[in-house]
């Protein structure tokens, strides 16, 4: 089953959304971000709290109040570890009790400190390559099922209730665990330390919380035979953190999209781009895929009307993580199942963009989302929509899976509701497996005429961004019928200029190993 498409458009739409990503590239050279700085503390091994408060967030707070982070955080703790014989944790622990004014060291070259550094980063980067091997050793070991691997959510608030939930998924069939975050974490400018128990629509994302599920899925992975891939949310103040948590704990997924804090979370773009990239890099170098979120662009706007604003988006996210050095199979590209099912051949539009989206981008994964805008509270009938959009992903290829279910927009979904969800793909998966190999597109027919529309449309949007740069293209609010201003949003007096000698080593080393091809047999 395949769509004509015009080859030529789709080389256009990748070139403008090179030249977009170009445009971001510059910003990303000039200018870091206090997050930055925080996640290649975190890399160091500085992950402890004093009085509650992330070290990381003391000691960078300490350098940005008085000017100085220009040259970067990790100069200033190679300076002082350097000197004194310390650890970075110790260096840290002491600037953070006011023992230690980091500032007023002697200050050595920041050349001269470049292979020191280099030092002090490599056991974080063995860690993560560590981590990256485990993960390769224990999905050889644990085969998982076949694609369109099945997803599901657990939200209860506590990571302790949460386990026993995502277990019990993993038992019923689900291949991939998503651990939600608790309302309203993406706009903290700080990662909470150790276990938390309480949550508001989800559980904090922290270090302890992401190693206690780890372990508990796999011990089910060990039971069951199966890897279980583990995901949370690498988004918001704190996305590069986050990232680096998750590379050092070795989940699997990170939801990591360039533009959804910006339209979802009012976070401002500067800050949002700066460190969406950084993240990247990090999630590159683990082995992690990433989620992109241009299915939320659908709860926003309609999914007929707007559907070339998610494919557009997506070459978007495509250049940007080619650019951090992601390869195709670590992108978990977006989309959803959210036409209005009143629509006469609704369901032929929604295969025909799936399946738009799966030739567009043959290497990726793709993340496909279910119907929830729609969704009335009739189970009976919600049901039967999470059939349909079990049949289109499986009809098209996707790659990842998120289930719906029946009581969406009732309540968070009970044990039970998780069993029928994933029931109802397994059965519809296997009895269709491959459906999709023995059917043909019509030419010039409906399916092949709303997939040419939507590129089309697409195209034209892209040759506008590129035209207008992204910021523009924010500003005016081309994406989701959002528009947020340039210079406005949370987290702006977080970015700033780097210094002629700035240094991030774990940005140098990874970026290097990426492009030299370290990982290129995995």
């Amino acid at each position: 089953m395949k769509l004509q498409l015009d080859q030529g458009l789709v080389r256009e739409c990748r070139e403008a959304a090179g030249k977009i990503a170009g445009e971001v590239q510059f910003l990303l050279e000039q200018k870091s971000t206090v997050a930055v700085e925080r996640a290649v503390l975190r890399l160091l091994g500085i992950n402890g709290a004093a009085a509650d408060v992330p070290l990381a967030n003391l000691v960078v707070e300490s350098i940005a109040l008085r000017g100085e982070l220009g040259l970067g955080a990790a100069y200033w703790l190679g300076n002082a570890c350097k000197q004194l014989g310390l650890s970075p944790e110790g260096v840290a622990a002491a600037a953070a009790a006011g023992d230690l004014d980091l500032l007023a060291l002697p200050r050595l070259e920041p050349r001269a400190l470049r292979p020191y550094l280099a030092e002090l980063a490599a056991p974080g980067l063995e860690e993560i390559r560590a981590n990256r091997r485990r993960r390769q050793h224990l999905q050889e070991q644990y085969k998982m099922g076949p694609p369109p691997l099945l997803y599901v959510i657990v939200a209860t608030g506590d990571i302790v209730q949460d386990i026993p939930q995502a277990q019990a998924a993993a038992q019923q069939g689900a291949d991939i665990i998503a651990v939600i975050r608790t309302t309203g974490q993406s706009l903290l400018d700080y990662v909470p330390d150790g276990i938390t128990r309480e949550g508001f629509g989800g559980t904090y994302a922290t270090q302890a919380n992401f190693r206690l599920m780890r372990r508990a899925l796999d011990e089910t992975s060990e039971e069951l035979g199966r890897y279980i891939m583990l995901v949370n949310y690498c988004s918001g103040l704190c996305m590069p953190e986050i990232a680096a948590l998750g590379a050092l704990e070795r989940l699997d997924m990170m939801l990591n999209d360039a533009l959804y804090g910006i339209l979802f979370r009012d976070i401002n773009m500067q800050r949002t781009l700066i460190d969406q990239n950084f993240s990247r890099v990090i999630n590159a170098y683990g082995g992690i895929i990433i989620n992109t979120g241009e299915d939320n662009y659908l709860t926003t706007a309609d999914a007929v009307a707007e559907a070339h604003t998610v494919t557009a988006s997506q070459f978007i996210n495509e250049r940007l993580a080619l650019a951090a050095g992601l390869s195709p199979w670590q992108m978990g590209l977006g989309h959803a199942f959210e036409i209005d099912p009143e629509l006469e051949d609704g369901l032929i539009m929604e295969i025909a963009q799936a399946q738009l989206a799966r030739q567009l981008f043959p290497a990726a994964p793709l993340k496909y989302m279910p119907p929830t805008k729609h969704m009335t509270g009739d189970i009976f009938k919600g049901y039967l929509q999470n059939g349909l959009f079990n049949l289109a992903s499986v009809l098209t290829g996707q790659g990842i899976h998120l289930l719906g279910m029946l009581t969406e927009a009732i309540h968070t979904p009970f044990l039970h509701d998780r069993f029928l969800a994933l029931e109802n793909a397994r059965y519809i998966m296997n009895s269709a497996r491959h459906l999709g190999d023995e059917l043909e597109i019509v030419p010039g027919g409906r399916l092949e005429k709303r997939g040419r529309e939507v590129l089309e449309k697409t195209g034209a949007l892209l040759s506008e961004v590129a035209e207008i740069g992204l910021f523009t293209a924010l500003e005016k609010g081309l994406f989701a019928q959002v528009k947020r201003p340039r210079d406005g949003g949370k987290g702006l007096e977080g970015v700033f200029t780097k210094g002629n000698q700035y240094c991030n080593p774990f940005m140098e080393t990874m970026q290097a190993e990426l492009e030299g091809g370290f990982f290129e047999n995995d």
